[in-house]
């Protein structure tokens, strides 16, 4: 048997946003970034949306990887969502990325956003460099993954797709604007893996340091990031195809494998 992808956790309870009707359900993926939220339907594709400054209190929405203003993103979700040519049923599957490492109270606030605007009869969370991974075809064996976000940056060491081990550090692309330099984030992902070594994980940590480090996130669209990058770590660093949608992508695929196997954990 294939190894599971995703962890899942059913709700229980009547959907928030009334009767589920008669469409059939939908798989639906969400990615909440700190810059921008993202959203795929089965059958509807993708919408994508700016979250505002995300360094202004009185226009930010999630400030490093955490919602700040329920409201406001309850708003800008119900606004975006009706943007698809066919509405999204409630009562259907919703996988939602989170930073690896979120506390509860993160996850709970999450939780009741997407309650609001989706009503689905199942919200499952899944890590973002987890669901990278799975969107960027390379969740196979051990896999070294760093997220370089807006302003979060996650390391991770992944076996067969699931997170084994992980780091963070509240730092971004957005921080380049603010002092910070693409040698400092540089040595902060390399201290995160120096720190791996000395961790429980090191047997699956040697292969995925020859296989090479998977970048994604918006640093990954970064010109010289990768460059920089190599001469820190003193390993191959390999660009996601799709870097920015990779972590959406790949939540698109665990939601559409739980609609059609309900049953799977």
């Amino acid at each position: 048997m294939p190894p599971t992808l995703f962890s899942s956790a059913p709700l229980t309870g009547q959907p928030a946003g009334g009767a589920a009707g008669t469409a059939a359900p939908t798989a639906v993926a969400l990615d909440l970034g700190s810059s921008s939220i993202g959203v795929w339907a089965a059958r509807r594709g993708t919408r994508t949306a700016s979250c505002g400054d995300t360094f202004a209190p009185a226009g930010s929405l999630i400030r490093r990887g955490c919602i700040i203003d329920e409201g406001g993103c309850v708003t800008m979700l119900s606004q975006l969502i009706r943007r698809f040519s066919e509405p999204i049923p409630a009562g259907g599957v919703v996988v939602a990325c989170r930073p690896v490492l979120a506390g509860e109270r993160d996850q709970a606030a999450m939780r009741r956003v997407i309650e609001a605007v989706f009503a689905p009869a199942r919200l499952v969370f899944i890590d973002a460099v987890r669901a990278a991974a799975i969107g960027s075809g390379a969740a196979a064996g051990s896999l070294l993954v760093t997220d370089l976000g807006a302003q979060l940056t996650e390391v991770a060491l992944l076996r067969h797709g699931r997170v084994i081990a992980a780091r963070r550090s509240d730092i971004g692309t957005r921080d380049l604007a603010r002092g910070a330099t693409l040698e400092l984030i540089s040595d902060i992902i390399a201290r995160h893996i120096d720190d791996l070594r000395g961790s429980t994980a090191m047997p699956d940590l040697t292969p995925a340091l020859t296989r090479g480090l998977l970048l994604v996130g918006d640093g990954a669209s970064h010109p010289e990031l990768p460059t920089t990058l190599c001469a820190a770590l003193r390993l191959p660093v390999h660009r996601a195809p799709s870097p920015r949608t990779s972590a959406l992508t790949g939540a698109g695929l665990a939601a559409t494998s739980l609609l059609r196997h309900p049953t799977r954990t």
